[in-house]
C-alpha cells in the first residue's frame, strides 16, 4: 500500500474530471486524478468524441448519395464496417493521448483504479493492477459522470439489446433496428445506423422528439428525418421484448397504433432512455455527504458540497448534462481551490447540441418557456431554403428561429436545425451573455455568403425587415412611430 499527501485529488477523468486537473496543475497545486477506465471518461471514450466521429462518416455517406444533384458521378458509397471502426477508434486514441500528454506537461499525476472515501480528507484507490493506494488531501473534486441507464424489464446483452456504449462500438450493422428514446442519444444513433444501411425506428413515449426543445425547431428536424428515412413513432410506449437467437420481438403501444399492440421483429434494439449519475461506489457517507432522489449532489456557484472541502462538477451535480457544463466547472473549481474567492460557475445560459444530419443547437428559452415565463415574445425565423450559402452546399432543409421579449428586444433563445449549427450557435450564446437585443443582431454586419447572415435575417424579420424572405405585415408599418 502507498501514500500520497497532494493538495487535490480529482476523482474521474472526463471532460470535467481532466479540466479541473490541468488548470490545478496550472496554479501550482499538487493533484492526482484517478479513474476506473481510461483518460477522457465517457466523452472522449465512449460519447462525445466517438460518436461525432461516427456521424461525420453518416454525412460523407449522404454527400455521397447526393453527389449527382451537384454534377457528381460517384459509385454509391460501400461501407467498410471495420475500417469505420477503426477510424472512431484512431479518433479516440488520439485525443486520449493528447490528454494524457497535458497531464504530463500540468504534473497532474494520474492512477488508474476505483475511488472512494474513507473521511472527507482521506480517499482510497483500489489499483486496476491490484492493491491499494490512499492518498490524504486538501481538497476532492467529485467528476465521476454518468452511465446509460438499463431497463430491468429489457436486460442487455450487448448484441441484440444493447446500450450505447455498444452501439458505438458498431461491431455489426443490423437490417432493422428499435431506438427506443427520442432524445439526444437516440436521435445521433438512428442518423449513424440508417446512413451506414439499417431501416430504423425511434419510438418516444412523449409527445415529440427532444423533450424540451423548442417545438417548432424539434418537429422541424422529425419532418427531416423521416425524409430521410427514419420512422419516427410518438406517444408510443415499449412493452415486451421478447429475445429469440439473434432477433428481438418488440411489443409497442400508443398514438402511433391507434392504441393496439403491434409487434415487430428486430435484430438490433437501443435502449436510449437517459443517463444516471454514477456515485455508487464512493462510499459518499463517509465523507458526509449523500445525493438527492435523483442521485445528485446538491452544489452552490462554486460547485461546493455541503462538506467545505469537498465539490462536485459534471453530470454527478445535476442538469443539464453536458460535456461543456462540466469543462467550464472543472476550471472553476480549480480556481476556487487555488484561493479564487470570485470563481464561480453562473452563466446566462447553457447551449445544446444534437449532432443529427442535420444537427440542433439551441441556447436559452424555447417559445414554449419563454410564454410559460410570462413573457411577451418577439419571434424571428429563417429557413435556409432561403439562404444563399445553404443553395451553394446542397444543403437547404433547416430553420433558424430567434426568440425575444417584445417590450425590451432582448434575445431570450436561439434554436437551429441545420448544418454546423453546433458552430452557428456559439454567437447566441455570446449574445446572451453579452444582453444583445434582436436589433444588435439584426445591425452586426454578418458575412456574405455565410450560414450566419441566416441569424442576422431571423433577426431582421422579427422586426419585419428581413430582405431575402417574405415578411409577415406588422401590426403598425414598419418605422412608425
Amino acid at each position: 500500500m502507498a501514500e500520497h499527501q497532494v493538495d487535490a485529488v480529482v476523482i474521474g477523468a472526463g471532460p470535467g474530471g481532466y479540466h479541473a486537473a490541468i488548470r490545478l496543475g496550472q496554479l501550482g497545486k499538487s493533484v492526482i486524478c484517478i479513474d476506473r477506465d481510461e483518460v477522457g471518461g465517457v466523452c472522449l471514450n465512449w460519447g462525445c468524441i466517438p460518436t461525432k466521429a461516427l456521424l461525420h462518416v453518416g454525412e460523407v455517406i449522404r454527400h455521397i448519395d447526393h453527389a449527382a444533384a451537384i454534377g457528381l458521378k460517384v459509385p454509391k458509397a460501400e461501407v467498410d464496417r471495420e475500417g469505420v471502426a477503426k477510424f472512431k477508434t484512431d479518433v479516440v486514441n488520439s485525443n486520449v493521448g493528447g490528454v494524457k500528454t497535458l497531464f504530463k506537461a500540468n504534473n497532474v499525476q494520474f492512477l488508474y483504479g476505483d475511488a472512494s472515501f474513507k473521511s472527507a480528507t482521506e480517499i482510497v484507490v483500489k489499483k486496476k493492477e491490484g492493491g491499494e493506494d490512499t492518498i490524504k488531501c486538501a481538497s476532492v473534486v467529485i467528476a465521476t459522470g454518468s452511465a446509460p441507464i438499463d431497463v430491468k424489464a429489457w436486460p442487455r446483452d450487448g448484441e441484440v439489446i444493447i446500450n450505447s456504449d455498444d452501439a458505438v462500438q458498431m461491431k455489426r450493422i443490423p437490417k432493422n433496428m428499435l431506438v427506443i428514446g427520442g432524445g439526444v442519444i437516440g436521435l445521433e444513433f438512428a442518423t449513424v445506423y440508417t446512413r451506414v444501411g439499417a431501416k430504423v425506428l425511434v419510438i418516444e413515449a412523449m409527445p415529440q422528439i427532444l423533450t424540451g426543445t423548442d417545438s417548432e425547431i424539434s418537429k422541424t428536424l422529425g419532418r427531416i428525418l423521416k425524409k430521410q428515412g427514419v420512422e419516427i413513432m410518438l406517444d408510443t410506449k415499449v412493452g415486451k421484448i421478447e429475445k429469440s437467437g439473434k432477433t428481438a420481438k418488440v411489443t409497442f403501444n400508443g398514438d402511433a397504433t391507434n392504441g393496439k399492440d403491434e409487434t415487430r421483429e428486430f435484430d438490433m434494439v437501443l435502449v436510449a432512455v437517459g443517463r444516471r449519475p454514477v456515485t455508487d461506489t464512493l462510499n459518499l457517507a463517509a465523507a458526509g455527504l449523500a445525493v438527492d432522489d435523483k442521485g445528485f449532489l446538491a452544489v452552490d456557484q462554486q460547485c461546493r458540497t455541503k462538506v467545505a472541502n469537498v465539490f462536485a462538477i459534471g453530470d454527478v451535480s445535476g442538469q443539464p448534462m453536458l460535456a461543456h457544463r462540466a469543462m467550464k466547472q472543472g476550471v472553476v473549481v480549480a480556481e476556487v481551490i487555488s484561493g479564487d474567492k470570485s470563481a464561480a460557475f453562473d452563466p446566462v445560459a447553457i447551449p445544446n447540441c444534437v449532432y443529427t444530419d442535420p444537427e440542433v443547437a439551441t441556447v436559452g428559452l424555447s417559445e414554449e418557456e419563454a410564454k410559460a415565463k410570462g413573457y411577451e415574445i418577439r419571434i424571428g425565423k429563417f429557413p435556409l431554403a432561403a439562404s444563399g450559402r445553404a443553395r451553394t452546399m446542397n444543403d437547404t432543409d433547416g430553420l433558424i428561429k430567434l426568440v425575444g421579449d417584445a417590450k425590451t428586444d432582448m434575445l431570450l433563445g436561439m434554436h437551429i436545425v441545420g448544418p454546423q449549427a453546433e458552430s452557428l450557435i456559439g454567437e447566441g450564446v455570446i449574445a446572451l451573455e453579452m444582453g444583445a437585443t434582436l436589433e444588435d443582431i439584426g445591425l452586426s454586419v454578418h458575412p456574405h455568403p455565410t450560414l450566419t447572415e441566416g441569424i442576422m435575417d431571423a433577426a431582421e424579420a422579427a422586426h419585419f425587415k428581413a430582405i431575402h424572405i417574405v415578411n409577415q405585415k406588422p401590426k403598425t408599418p414598419v418605422g412608425a412611430k
